[in-house]
């Protein structure tokens, strides 16, 4: 669905809510909170919307048990789409307090009022993207992303770390790169899982709104019995070392997200940080892409916490950074598909 078309369907679906006394506010917020991040774009969330607040649970029908098998990156996801629906929030002019319980259930009590001051950040919500192409090598200055991550920073112990292109951590985490595609790639599991969530052609895409499609991957537009044996033949360690490490030559730095605590409610905090800092790497016009590898293997996981100056804190979320021009976007749900909304 293009821009145009979108457009036309929220404003038709804003205007049957309104006429069903519902409020169509409550619609914005979830249409922020889905396009948020999440692993092999799986959306694993469920919304309740209900008066004055939303409640956001896990789906775990799109859990990722081979790469994911505690859930670690799918609560992440439900930070990130609680992160946009406050932020969105604000510029609706509504102030939120969030509620999580132990099993990651998130509930957000809102209140109208015209004292809440609008966040930049809401602005490029929909403009967020992962960019998993080959960077243009030129260099983030220092003092700006310094800055940039102290924008992003909270009080909830996660912290952000860089490394410049050229550090020798910078090729530390490279090499843990390589590690992390090497067990992956040797896991039949992981590869069967992958693929599941690929999706290969338009057809294939439109069929779903969600996946990795073609499109964000890079591929054109051919018959699926022509891409499929060509991305099977493609899931080997030695052929992902080749094109990831050019594509993090080709970047600025590599950012690793940390927290002091790994539980639930750490994951979706965690969470939160990493949308804050997508956005604001959107706004200054910097590009992201994933390299979670060493922090989805147990072993290199470990190996970074033992091996880096980060306090021994868990490693939850790698990055590559820099400057790149814009990509297809990932499709996402219909909302009513994610959604549920009760009569006020």
């Amino acid at each position: 669905m293009n821009l145009k078309m979108f457009s036309i369907t929220l404003l038709m679906t804003l205007t049957a809510l309104k006429s069903n006394g519902q409020n169509p506010d409550l619609l914005t917020l979830v249409t922020a909170a889905t396009q948020a991040p999440s692993g092999h774009n799986s959306q694993p969330w469920f919304f309740t919307v209900e008066n004055n607040r939303i409640i956001i649970t896990p789906d775990f029908t799109k859990a990722l048990p081979a790469v994911d098998g505690k859930h670690r990156e799918l609560f992440m996801s439900l930070g990130c789409a609680l992160e946009n629906l406050c932020l969105k929030a604000t510029e609706l002019h509504y102030h939120t307090q969030v509620q999580l319980t132990s099993e990651g259930v998130i509930t957000v009590l809102l209140q109208k009022r015209e004292d809440v001051t609008p966040s930049s950040l809401a602005a490029v919500i929909p403009k967020r993207q992962t960019n998993r192409s080959v960077y243009d090598g030129k260099r983030i200055d220092a003092p700006l992303l310094e800055s940039l991550v102290s924008k992003a920073m909270d009080d909830t112990g996660a912290k952000l770390y860089t490394f410049a292109n050229g550090s020798p951590l910078f090729a530390t985490l490279t090499e843990a790169v390589m590690q992390g595609n090497a067990v992956q790639m040797a896991d039949p599991a992981f590869k069967n899982e992958l693929l599941s969530w690929i999706r290969f052609n338009k057809k294939h895409s439109e069929s779903t709104h969600d996946g990795l499609s073609y499109a964000v991957l890079g591929a054109p537009n051919l018959p699926r019995w022509v891409t499929e044996p060509i991305v099977k033949a493609s899931l080997k360690a030695d052929k992902q070392n080749k094109t990831d490490l050019k594509k993090i030559q080709s970047s600025s730095d590599i950012v690793l997200i940390t927290s002091e605590k790994d539980d639930i409610r750490t994951w979706i905090n965690t969470g939160r940080l990493l949308e804050r800092f997508l956005l604001v790497l959107t706004e200054a016009g910097i590009a992201n892409a994933y390299l979670n590898q060493p922090c989805e293997v147990p072993e290199l996981r470990a190996q970074l916490q033992a091996d880096l100056a980060i306090a021994k804190a868990y490693p939850q979320i790698l990055l590559r950074i820099g400057y790149a021009k814009p990509v297809a976007y990932s499709k996402r749900k219909d909302i009513k598909e994610v959604s549920k909304f009760k009569n006020e």
